[in-house]
């Protein structure tokens, strides 16, 4: 008799802390320095193209999500993640939130605006970021230059792109304590 096969489960569906360390999980949609942004399509377990950045522009860190969580904005939390070096898209890594980067966005000819935070985060294998416990230990105009990135970005994009606020390490894992309950609430 054949076995059944036992289905893969989607990156999206994957536990949002690691059992083990507790570190949030992170899945690497678009490596650092990408000129492309990339998207996972969970209904064909894949990596799409989903944007070119722009000449002249890059992802300053690799960027991502958070699994089994949903955003306004009908996608997972979105994260950035500080590591040494830029790994490939389908990377899943572990990785401890320093803050996150309120805003709001909206598509064009709408006029309803969509939170879609920024969340920041230090993988647990970096060395040369574990110093960084909240935004304030950033190198003065990092976070300047990151939000002036996702402006740009998001603005080529023909979107506009709004910061919020800035908030520590408390208020990202509250936000993705919400997160996680409306993504378990869709299921």
């Amino acid at each position: 008799m054949a076995r059944a096969r036992k289905a893969i489960p989607s990156l999206i569906d994957l536990p949002v802390r690691d059992r083990a360390t507790g570190d949030f999980t992170v899945v690497v949609e678009t490596p650092r320095s990408s000129h492309n942004k990339y998207k996972y399509d969970p209904a064909c377990r894949a990596f799409r193209l989903a944007a070119a950045v722009g000449e002249g522009l890059a992802f300053p860190y690799d960027f991502g999500f958070i699994p089994s969580t949903l955003g306004d904005d009908g996608d997972p939390l979105d994260v950035l993640l500080f590591l040494d070096h830029g790994v490939p898209a389908g990377t899943v890594a572990t990785a401890r939130l320093i803050g996150v980067l309120e805003v709001r966005q909206r598509q064009p000819f709408e006029k309803k605006w969509k939170r879609n935070d920024r969340f920041f985060a230090v993988a647990t294998h970096a060395h040369s970021h574990q110093h960084l416990r909240t935004l304030a230990d950033l190198r003065p105009h990092l976070i300047e230059e990151i939000e002036s990135f996702f402006t740009n970005y998001a603005g080529l994009n023909g979107k506009q792109f709004e910061v919020l606020a800035r908030k520590g390490p408390r208020r990202a894992e509250k936000l993705v304590r919400a997160g996680t309950r409306k993504f378990a609430s869709c299921q």
